[in-house]
């Protein structure tokens, strides 16, 4: 089992097969959640105390009713308040931990569906720390270590009531129908950015009132997953955007669950076939995973009138340049309530043209984005342009998600947040994934135009604040649609995350050996083909990174420092401007060795050239 700070998983299909979709985990399975909920109660009653009180879902994987059967009997028995929702997604049952002290959740997220897994979190919205749950870890492998047979854990579960068991199967609809109602009031403070609920009302209307004017409509393939039973729908029809889904039916999982291109193509011919149909208002689209925390986008190319796949790190550039044009919107249209302070102050159009607003803003209006570490370099260009600082954490949700912490406790305005390498964004103050605020970080992006403060002076709408930062006001119209701001996103070229060709099978298992013996062959390959890099790509030096955890380290003398977490090369033109980088890391969730390369601008070329050397570097390393 792997036991990062994401998620335990492995396979539980009691057949080993991880695309079996048989529900059965077998007896070592089931002693190895036995164990691990045991732990887990440990872990809470030692933090809480008595009368501590934990609420367990699932996703819609085949084998997690029989996970969800021992974790609860195992609660039980350690006398922890329980609700059992059954099937849930992420983001909500996260929302719902909020009015809990914890929550376990069963899960796999993206993995085949033979998989399961387990994440554990508090109630702050988000998994463990990865201090905390090498705590939990360690309570778990001594338990094992310890156990003599199976008959152990059996003992755990032996232990529930039967008649407490049976009454939280007989409560799990009310518990579901609590944490909708949590979601529901979580959401709506995420989208909007207050908790003010009068300025809620104001802009979710707006939204409303701008949709009745120009009709949105959205396609969600589900895929089975747990937003099936979500309220996905209905915020969106609150909202006035048409909502479509297909394979809506709880556990129906018709195709592979990671959302990447391959598989957003069903949803993209959903799209086609409604336009067909003469619903010309379906210009979004998004599949989520099996937990649904993560939902890539399909858009409408009104150019090429058809629906094409958003790259998941455009999805992720889209959402920070959103969010951050929105901080701004709020300050302008003074809806912050508490959220940048009591100044009064505007920031007026010709400030911000002029690039110098900055200087006239509060202390308290530091902006800020938080990503991981092989987020593409234009987010770096995006942030520049809103004056907001970047800070970059190693790969791993809860890494990025503590990160962000720490620089709002040290004064920044973080709203948004992600990785932008798997696409979707954390929107504050959620500490998950969540498509639906993916969803309306665009269609804020859409509808919030161009309008005039109570005082009568202007103030600009998201795209034509983003065109103005960036020096693209030529490019901004009335009439833009999604196509045309996709085309004033800052050009790179980008390896996919789940290409075959970005994921390697190391023999080596030991990453600082391998890290040290590929410095040596990287600096001696760098020394010889000096002259080739610079006339060819224009690379006049380079500088090593390091991201572990929530700290980066910059221009490192030794790459093994990097250890387990992320190792990054970027390469400098003359003038030092970044021109590309490679990254690699050994993935803490899945058996691979994970690699990538971004350049700027559209250099499909160069990066396929970069990313083989890389490849071909690291065959020669893994002796």
């Amino acid at each position: 089992m792997i036991t990062s700070a994401s998620g335990w998983r492995k396979v539980f299909a009691a057949s080993g097969d991880e695309n079996d979709s048989f529900p059965d985990i077998g007896e070592e399975n089931t002693a190895v959640v036995a164990y691990a909920a045991d732990s887990f109660a440990d872990y809470m009653l030692a933090k809480c105390g008595q009368g501590v009180s934990v609420i367990v879902g699932t996703d819609t994987r085949p084998t997690g009713s029989a996970i969800a059967d021992t974790v609860l009997r195992v609660l039980l028995a350690r006398g922890i308040a329980v609700s059992y929702t059954g099937a849930i997604a992420a983001p909500e049952i996260m929302a719902a931990a909020r009015n809990a002290d914890g929550f376990l959740y069963i899960s796999a997220s993206h993995n085949p569906i033979g998989h399961n897994g387990l994440k554990f979190g508090l109630n702050d919205g988000g998994v463990l720390t990865a201090e905390e749950n090498a705590k939990l870890v360690k309570r778990f492998t001594d338990k094992l270590s310890s156990a003599e047979s199976a008959a152990d854990a059996a003992a755990l579960t032996a232990a529930c009531a039967e008649a407490e068991l049976d009454w939280l199967y007989a409560e799990m609809h009310a518990s579901k129908q609590r944490a909708l109602i949590a979601y529901r009031d979580f959401a709506k403070a995420v989208i909007t950015g207050t908790e003010d609920r009068t300025a809620q009302n104001k802009m979710l209307s707006g939204i409303r009132r701008a949709v009745c004017s120009r009709p949105i409509g959205v396609v969600c393939d589900m895929n089975g997953s747990a937003r099936t039973l979500s309220l996905d729908g209905e915020l969106l029809g609150d909202t006035g955007i048409s909502f479509y889904a297909v394979n809506n039916a709880p556990g129906q999982i018709v195709h592979a669950i990671i959302p990447e291109p391959e598989n957003l193509e069903w949803c993209a011919h959903e799209m086609e076939r409604l336009h067909k149909e003469g619903k010309k208002e379906v210009i979004l689209g998004y599949m989520p995973d099996c937990d649904g925390d993560r939902g890539n986008i399909v858009y409408w190319n009104d150019a090429a009138q058809k629906a094409e796949v958003l790259k998941a790190q455009e999805v992720f550039a889209l959402s920070v340049l959103s969010e951050l044009a929105y901080s701004v919107y709020q300050f302008n249209t003074k809806e912050r309530h508490g959220l940048f302070g009591k100044t009064e102050q505007y920031i007026s159009d010709s400030q911000f043209s002029s690039r110098k607003w900055s200087a006239n803003l509060p202390e308290d209006f530091k902006l800020a984005v938080v990503a991981n570490c092989p987020t593409s370099m234009r987010i770096d260009e995006i942030a520049r342009a809103f004056h907001a600082e970047l800070f970059r954490a190693e790969v791993g949700e809860a890494n990025v998600v503590n990160l962000a912490r720490k620089k709002r406790e040290e004064g920044y305005i973080v709203r948004i947040l992600g990785e932008g390498s798997n696409g979707g964004n954390i929107t504050h103050p959620a500490a998950v994934r969540d498509p639906i605020n993916t969803l309306f970080a665009l269609i804020k992006l859409l509808v919030l135009q161009d309008t005039t403060s109570p005082t009568g002076k202007p103030v600009l709408g998201l795209f034509h604040l983003w065109c103005k930062a960036s020096g693209q006001t030529d490019k901004y119209k009335k009439n833009f649609t999604l196509s045309d701001i996709i085309a004033t996103l800052p050009a790179y070229t980008t390896t996919g995350v789940s290409e075959a060709r970005a994921l390697l099978k190391i023999r080596e298992t030991n990453q600082l050996a391998l890290k040290k013996r590929f410095q040596r062959i990287f600096e001696q390959g760098w020394e010889s083909k000096t002259k080739i890099f610079k006339q060819k790509f224009g690379f006049a030096s380079y500088e090593a990174v390091a991201t572990v955890g929530t700290e980066e380290y910059r221009n490192i003398e030794d790459f093994s420092v990097s250890g387990t977490g992320g190792l990054k090369i970027i390469f400098y033109d003359e003038d030092k401007n970044p021109l590309a980088f490679m990254w690699m890391r050994g993935s803490k969730t899945e058996p691979v060795f994970r690699i990538m390369c971004d350049v700027k601008g559209d250099n499909p070329d160069v990066e396929r050239g970069l990313l083989s050397w890389e490849t071909e570097l690291l065959s020669m390393a893994d002796m």
